[in-house]
């Protein structure tokens, strides 16, 4: 759009937080009230054409704020998370960074505060094993340092053997009736790996298990 004179700033009909800027009588962009006010816009203000891309840009940067805001509504998300989902709607770069820029100041973006809302959640709803979480955050784009320190914090992620020992006992119906020790360990031992436990804590479980297994069967 070439420089010239806002001749009109008109509210949309379906959405009365945004505006219709025309520019010497021909529409020329739709923006928010939030662009209106950070780019002090008023009917007669003369734009250049350097004005005019710096208006782009913020509007641009503030569709990218709403977008993100819309996300953050559904869950808490790491800053690698939001930026992937803005990417796939198509936003620049600049906007993007502009938009997590905002958040982060705001203290909506903070990736030490979603990594412990992420294990805490897990340990909840679907407990891990540390090696399961700390993929899965590594995965959401959690800097290394950060989840380490998350996850070296024992009142958050809870005892290892006592939390695998949990999950063993919550799915051994499901195994017991292995034919032998070997198919047993096997079996509840590929569960808990699943779930991210090592194998020095899962050894113990499974002779645990195993034997009281063994034992209840013997007193019938």
């Amino acid at each position: 759009m070439p420089a010239g004179t806002i001749t009109a700033l008109r509210a949309q009909a379906k959405d009365p937080q945004r505006v219709n800027v025309f520019v010497d009588e021909a529409f020329a962009i739709g923006v928010s009230l939030n662009t209106v006010a950070n780019e002090g816009l008023y009917v007669g203000k003369a734009l250049s054409d350097e004005e005019y891309t710096r208006l782009e840009h913020t509007e641009s940067s503030d569709k990218a704020r709403h977008a993100a805001l819309r996300l953050l509504e559904a869950r808490p998300r790491s800053i690698t998370e939001i930026r992937e989902r803005l990417r796939r709607k198509d936003f620049a770069d600049e906007a993007i960074e502009a938009a997590i820029t905002r958040l982060n100041d705001l203290g909506l973006l903070d990736d030490a505060a979603f990594a412990h809302f992420w294990v805490e959640n897990r340990q909840a709803c679907r407990p891990r094993g540390i090696g399961a979480l700390r993929d899965e955050l590594r995965r959401k784009g959690i800097d290394r340092a950060l989840v380490e320190a998350t996850l070296s914090d024992e009142a958050l992620t809870g005892g290892e053997d006592e939390r695998a020992m949990t999950i063993a006992r919550g799915a051994l119906r499901k195994y017991a009736g292995a034919p032998d020790r070997s198919t047993f360990q096997r079996r509840m031992g590929s569960y808990l790996q699943r779930r991210g436990f090592g194998f020095d804590t899962i050894g113990p479980i499974l002779d645990t298990l195993w034997s009281e297994l063994k034992g209840a069967a013997e007193e019938e």
